[in-house]
């Protein structure tokens, strides 16, 4: 186990990991335990466009969702401290993570492949998924995402077996603040 500080201007809690991780719904419950702001790039994107994110890949096409997602990245990392929830392709970019790792703790939430891909597949709304092999294209994207995720991550956190609330509670713990604001320089357990 190595120990990792907030780092001490952004302070930030940032999810990263593959659509189906829980991000959104682990954010949710962080912001309600921390009282921090909740910032998801995905909404921020989705505001600038005035789109649903199926709809900005349908008219604009996955390369300027990417560029608009870097953009939404670059204005977070002036933010105060905040819970942070990125979108699985976030670590495709070079540029996207050196940013994260500016912003402060990055929390890679992981599972199984199987019970990604399930809970991936249960909206039916992920553009990246709308192919004629979803479980194929999402197995090659999750093995492609993987040491990108890996390489940027100070906690790793299985979700496979656990709710949310667990998941959120695991992440807190490993701040060694329970229930309490993350404060700047205390050191942290990781496990990646």
């Amino acid at each position: 186990m190595r120990y990792c500080p907030v780092n001490a201007v952004a302070g930030s809690i940032v999810l990263i990991g593959m659509m189906g991780a829980g991000k959104s719904s682990v954010g949710t419950c962080l912001q309600r335990r921390t009282a921090l702001v909740l910032f998801d790039t995905d909404d921020i994107v989705a505001s600038k466009f005035g789109l649903s994110i199926p709809e900005i890949f349908s008219k604009h096409g996955e390369k300027k969702f990417r560029e608009a997602e870097t953009q939404a990245l670059r204005q977070l990392s002036e933010t105060k401290r905040a819970i942070i929830v990125t979108g699985g392709g976030i670590v495709l970019r070079h540029e996207n993570l050196q940013i994260l790792k500016r912003l402060g703790l990055t929390v890679w939430l992981d599972g199984n492949e199987e019970a990604l891909f399930e809970r991936a597949s249960r909206s039916g709304n992920r553009p990246l998924l709308q192919v004629k092999s979803p479980r194929r294209s999402f197995a090659r994207m999750l093995q492609a995402r993987q040491p990108l995720y890996g390489s940027v991550a100070d906690v790793r956190v299985d979700t496979s077996m656990l709710t949310n609330e667990e998941v959120a509670l695991a992440i807190l713990s490993k701040l060694g603040r329970v229930g309490a604001n993350p404060q700047p320089g205390t050191p942290m357990p990781t496990t990646a």
